[in-house]
């Protein structure tokens, strides 16, 4: 299926691992430009070569930095001829007990995770709805459909964002100028992050980290986790020519692991 997105330009938040590189290579993969950013340079840079290599026809511009720096916000901004594709994405805060985290600590939570995106969205939006073209991808959680007691602050700072999008993706001068807005809400994929998770839980749990893993997969019906690969094909096609009917969704990509009907 061709997307119709060739040529376009997107900006592509924490995109040098994990998810965010997973969406950066379906859009290359596109032939979308792409202006990649995340806070490492040197795993970055990595990933731009990699995306250059994928499609020589486009063009790769990286900005190294947080996001949610308005110099950075700013940088990744001008770097882009103009902003028809915008995906959202920041690393989750920490786990923990609510009892333990300061103001401070919910003050990052929310910065990351609900006002950078919303500050990104409102520098973009009103210019994709000139040009009669926009796509924005949130990447959230899928603790924003069934929250997770230790992760409360990606729950209340992700839940913000999601309310935030319910609204803004409804209006009229957006929607009615083919401009939509999405949240992605990954399960467990095979990440860094995900490794990480489950070495941590190995050592508090006395336990190698491949029986944490084993366990976890046998909870998913899936069977297995999710691939970067095939969420990043996902938001691509979100991104697509063909998803300009569908806005102010929170899609759950998670292996059927959410036992809801709704």
């Amino acid at each position: 299926m061709d997307l119709g997105i060739a040529g376009r330009w997107a900006l592509v938040c924490a995109a040098s691992k994990g998810l965010g590189k997973g969406c950066a290579t379906a859009l290359a993969r596109e032939g979308v430009n792409l202006v990649v950013n995340a806070r490492g340079s040197e795993a970055l840079e990595a990933t731009a070569a990699e995306l250059r290599a994928l499609h020589p026809a486009i063009e790769v511009r990286s900005v190294v930095g947080d996001i949610a720096r308005d110099e950075v916000r700013r940088a990744a901004l001008d770097a882009c001829p103009q902003v028809d594709i915008l995906v959202n994405n920041a690393g989750g805060p920490p786990p923990g007990d609510f009892r333990d985290w300061s103001r401070e600590d919910w003050l990052r939570a929310v910065e990351a995770n609900m006002l950078t995106p919303i500050e990104l969205i409102r520098d973009t939006v009103d210019g994709m709805a000139a040009r009669g073209f926009g796509r924005v991808v949130n990447i959230t959680s899928a603790a924003v459909k069934a929250p997770i007691d230790i992760l409360g602050l990606s729950n209340g700072a992700r839940s913000g964002l999601t309310g935030f999008v319910a609204g803004l993706a409804r209006q009229p001068r957006l929607a009615g100028r083919n401009v939509t807005i999405n949240n992605l809400l990954p399960g467990a994929f095979d990440t860094e992050r995900l490794r990480q998770t489950l070495d941590n839980a190995a050592r508090a749990t006395a336990q190698t980290p491949e029986a944490v893993g084993e366990r976890r997969r046998q909870s998913i019906p899936a069977g297995r986790f999710g691939c970067a690969d095939e969420f990043g094909a996902f938001c691509a096609f979100l991104c697509s020519i063909h998803a300009g009917y569908m806005t102010g969704q929170n899609l759950l990509l998670d292996g059927g692991n959410y036992p809801g009907t709704f």
